[in-house]
């Protein structure tokens, strides 16, 4: 990969049809993208809906990835496979095929037109906060910062682990 490349972290989730290849799917096209490269993937979680709960529960995964794009054409390519994948927009936290937030980019912290970061709502989150500390690198600012929200959320029972990942070699082999 040329140039700079900055570490970025993405939250990945899905509660509808075959929720854990449209994970898959996900990222592998996130790695496939020019300026992208999946660097590790946490585990995958079942968890209960937050917000707008009379839905089916979610498959929630984080992809740590090094990136030379800036954040917010990063967005665009997370919009982009979103839509690939058939992500439809109608119910605010409702049900879809496949949702990827940019949760955090480098140590950035912006306000930008389409993107805040980290992601406003993660630390409120423990769907993204079990998943994110596995791929988090320990040195890393937040690291402190999601261990102590971690600690004082409750709810862990609606977060479950669904499947153990072996980023890249299971997902090189898994069907299309």
């Amino acid at each position: 990969m040329m140039g700079s490349a900055t570490i970025a972290y993405i939250g990945l989730g899905a509660n509808l049809g075959d929720k854990e290849e449209q994970l898959r799917q996900a990222v592998k096209r996130l790695h496939g993208e020019t300026g992208i490269r999946v660097e590790r993937c946490s585990n995958i979680y079942e968890t209960d809906p937050v917000g707008f709960t009379d839905q089916p529960p979610f498959l929630n995964m984080v992809a740590r990835i090094r990136t030379i794009l800036k954040p917010e054409p990063l967005l665009d390519v997370c919009a982009k496979i979103e839509r690939s994948l058939g992500r439809v927009r109608d119910v605010r936290w409702g049900p879809r095929t496949i949702d990827l937030d940019v949760l955090l980019y480098g140590d950035e912290v912006a306000e930008l037109p389409r993107l805040t970061i980290p992601h406003p709502r993660m630390f409120e989150r423990l769907f993204v906060l079990i998943p994110l500390l596995e791929v988090l690198d320990e040195d890393a600012s937040a690291a402190v910062s999601s261990r102590e929200a971690l600690e004082t959320l409750d709810g862990k029972e609606g977060v479950r682990l669904w499947r153990k990942i072996n980023w890249p070699e299971e997902f090189e082999h898994s069907a299309n």
